[in-house]
């Protein structure tokens, strides 16, 4: 290990939250190995910032190490006690493609009110790829919150299972342009005639965002 990593190792020790989170920055120049050793390090800091920033490079340098990622993303996802961690941990086993976290991630959505947690949840599942993920994503369109809906949309055209097209023009209606707009991107990437055929509708959309973008994909 080098002079350097030894160094930030140590800070990541000290009582001070602000040269901890200056450590966090700084890893960036070690090599990804060296890196990922203090990210496990500070995914269980006693501040909540530092686990955040943590966790979320996980998402990226955890590739060095995917059995370990998973333990940390996994615990961090179950225990933590703020929400925007567990958030975070939820992204980054999506960014991953760590589909052994899928039952964790399901369990994690049903048992949770926290919007912000659901929404982090159903965009991993589509980036997991797991064809599990297809039910898990038909039932979250049913959510209330629309976040979480255009969440569940774009997911299942990220899946890309065609039994997702005639679920998704169902809500190429929906009074909300959001909603229609990742409709059109979902269907898009799913393809098909009925696919398409929503898609010419909704290339006449009276919402301009809504009709120029899916003129584009057409």
């Amino acid at each position: 290990m080098s002079e350097t990593f030894e160094t930030l190792r140590e800070q990541l020790a000290t009582d001070d939250i602000g040269l901890r989170m200056r450590t966090i920055h700084a890893s960036r120049s070690l090599p990804m190995s060296e890196r990922f050793i203090l990210l496990a390090i500070a995914a269980i800091d006693s501040n909540a910032r530092i686990r955040y920033d943590a966790v979320s490079q996980i998402g990226t340098v955890g590739t060095v190490d995917l059995e370990t990622s998973l333990e940390i993303l996994s615990d961090r996802l179950r225990v933590d006690s703020e929400m925007d961690v567990r958030a975070a941990a939820a992204a980054s086993l999506g960014s991953l493609q760590l589909t052994q976290a899928f039952d964790l991630l399901e369990t994690a959505y049903e048992s949770t009110n926290d919007w912000m947690l659901q929404f982090s949840i159903v965009a991993a599942i589509g980036e997991l790829g797991a064809p599990q993920g297809f039910d898990f994503l038909a039932q979250a369109l049913q959510s209330s919150n629309d976040l979480v809906k255009i969440a569940a949309i774009g997911s299942l055209g990220d899946l890309g299972n065609p039994e997702a097209v005639p679920l998704l023009i169902a809500l190429a209606d929906d009074p909300d342009w959001q909603v229609r707009h990742r409709v059109s991107q979902s269907l898009a990437h799913l393809g098909g005639a009925d696919a398409k055929a929503a898609l010419e509708k909704l290339a006449n959309d009276p919402i301009p965002q809504v009709a120029e973008s899916t003129r584009s994909l057409l």
